[in-house]
């Protein structure tokens, strides 16, 4: 498996000055087209949490609904969309954060999440943290059983799981 992971982390693609200059984000497209490097990406997360009774996946928009929606078919377990402004229907909690550049807000429904829940909050990339802090902020207000986050590309650089300091386990597949 390890060979398989590292074969999937080489096959990351590096995109210069997007969405804005100075920045060099990790496309990880090129991961996923690759049937086999897909697969080895559901396997790992799934044997990473299929005993951890996770009943709900949460998904940050957009590429954490990706693998998000796969690994709750996979766990048996429902998805939890977190979105950006004026993609959600029903009546929601919202959430400021900063980023690496610029300002957002992300929304979840306020039925989407029980104190019985067990969540696994999954996206794609760790970089300063400040999405995956106000989502955590998001479901802290939910007050569910146990979150688990976890990231296929971490940031190292960028320090943001410093700024998570939480009390629940956080993972990232691949660190840069």
């Amino acid at each position: 498996m390890e060979a398989r992971l590292q074969e999937a982390k080489n096959s990351i693609r590096d995109v210069i000055d997007f969405p804005k200059e100075g920045i060099v984000f990790k496309d990880i497209t090129t991961m996923l087209k690759d049937e086999k490097h897909l697969a080895t990406l559901v396997d790992s997360l799934y044997d990473q949490y299929k005993d951890k009774g996770i009943t709900k996946v949460v998904g940050l928009e957009s590429r954490g609904f990706i693998l998000g929606t796969v690994l709750a078919y996979k766990l048996g377990a429902g998805f939890v969309p977190v979105r950006k402004p004026g993609k959600l229907p029903a009546p929601t909690y919202s959430e400021k954060y900063s980023l690496e550049y610029g300002e957002d807000e992300i929304f979840i429904h306020q039925d989407a999440l029980d104190r019985e829940d067990v969540v696994l909050l999954h996206d794609d990339l760790l970089a300063t943290g400040g999405t995956a802090k106000a989502t955590i902020n998001l479901l802290d207000r939910f007050a569910v059983k146990n979150v688990y986050l976890n990231f296929l590309v971490e940031l190292d650089f960028l320090n943001g799981r410093d700024k998570l300091a939480t009390k629940y386990d956080v993972d990232s597949l691949f660190h840069f």
